[in-house]
């Protein structure tokens, strides 16, 4: 077997895992082509925390590379950094409540017309 085909290696099955905290601060500030103290300050309003290694280093997963991105692009845009924070705060209760909403549509609608009435 390779290694490339090897679950239990240095990564295991977190190849896909988007909440897997891969990336060090260093590579996310560089992947986002953004600042290490900017993901410090996006820590610090709270968007997103990242997990620490055995040594104490930040270490970002993939979905909240994406948080940072977003953030980045309303705060290039000339969003302050706090308001940007804010902005995807609320986008992301938004999403969960419509996808809330949805399900309970699914499911009154699957339980027929003498529930709903």
């Amino acid at each position: 077997m390779t290694a490339d085909n090897n679950p239990t290696g240095p990564l295991g099955s977190h190849l896909d895992d988007d909440d897997y905290p891969a990336y060090t601060m260093g590579r996310a500030a560089e992947m986002l082509d953004t600042t290490q103290g900017f993901l410090r300050a996006l820590g610090e309003a709270r968007l997103i925390t990242p997990l620490r290694s055995v040594g104490g280093h930040r270490r970002y997963s993939r979905y909240q590379l994406r948080i940072a991105a977003r953030a980045r692009e309303l705060v290039d845009q000339g969003t302050p950094i706090e308001a940007a924070c804010r902005i995807i705060i609320l986008e992301d209760q938004l999403e969960e409540a419509q996808r809330l909403n949805a399900e309970s549509r699914r499911a009154a609608a699957s339980a027929g017309p003498d529930v709903a009435a």
